[in-house]
C-alpha cells in the first residue's frame, strides 16, 4: 500500500447545540450539530419545532397561504 494515502484520524468532541458533548473519531479537527441524540424528536419521544430563520414564514409568503394555516 502506498504510504500516507488516507488522512489522519483524530479523537474530536462533539458539541450540539443543545450543548451535549461527546467524543468520536473524524478526520475533522472539531464537528457542532444542530440537533444530536439528546435532543432529536425520535429519540426524547418529544416534538419540538424548529424553524430556522423563519423558513415556514418565507414559504408562506412565497405561495400565498395566510399566516394561520
Amino acid at each position: 500500500m502506498k504510504k500516507d494515502l488516507h488522512p489522519a484520524l483524530n479523537l474530536i468532541e462533539v458539541t450540539c447545540a443543545c450543548g451535549n458533548k461527546f467524543e468520536t473519531h473524524s478526520t475533522l479537527d472539531e464537528l457542532r450539530l444542530e440537533i444530536c441524540n439528546d435532543c432529536h424528536p425520535f429519540f426524547t419521544g418529544k416534538q419540538k419545532f424548529i424553524d430556522t430563520a423563519g423558513r415556514v414564514e418565507r414559504f408562506k409568503r412565497r405561495y400565498g397561504l395566510p399566516a394561520g394555516q
